[in-house]
């Protein structure tokens, strides 16, 4: 079967997945200040992390940010079947993440499907939206 050719991205496809790397990577640092540099800053922006609530507003999403963040002692992220839309000033990312967390005396893995929503503000995209749920009955790959 011959591969499947990905498609070449233009406009602003590029910049959003940019955008959207930058994120995963605030993630992964576990810096809170990567984090903030990452979402707009604003009383409507909206969070919903895998197993919890609703969360509205930038200054209650910092602070699921920074309890996750002072709770973990390391985490790595693998994002697959990436899949980003963009129209005029607004976009979003739909993807798989493939976490593997370690806490102070655990660690953990988890598949995760996630949505990603930018907005572009004066040149640059800014997460406005997170919404991750958990994919529960995937197999977690075991590690050996």
């Amino acid at each position: 079967m011959p591969a499947r050719a990905v498609p070449e991205l233009s406009g602003p496809a590029p910049a959003v997945l940019e955008a959207n790397q930058r994120f995963y990577a605030a993630f992964q640092s576990l810096d809170i200040a990567l984090m903030s540099a990452v979402w707009l800053h604003e009383d409507w922006v909206q969070c919903v992390h895998p197993g919890w609530d609703l969360l509205i507003g930038w200054d209650e999403i910092r602070g699921t940010w920074a309890r996750i963040f002072s709770n973990t002692r390391r985490i790595q992220i693998a994002v697959s079947s990436v899949r980003v839309h963009a129209e005029g000033d607004v976009a979003w990312v739909a993807c798989t993440e493939h976490i593997t967390s370690a806490f102070a005396n655990s660690f953990d893995e988890a598949l995760v499907q996630a949505t990603n929503m930018f907005v572009r503000r004066e040149g640059a995209w800014y997460l406005v939206g997170h919404h991750a749920s958990p994919l529960l009955n995937a197999p977690i790959p075991k590690i050996q």
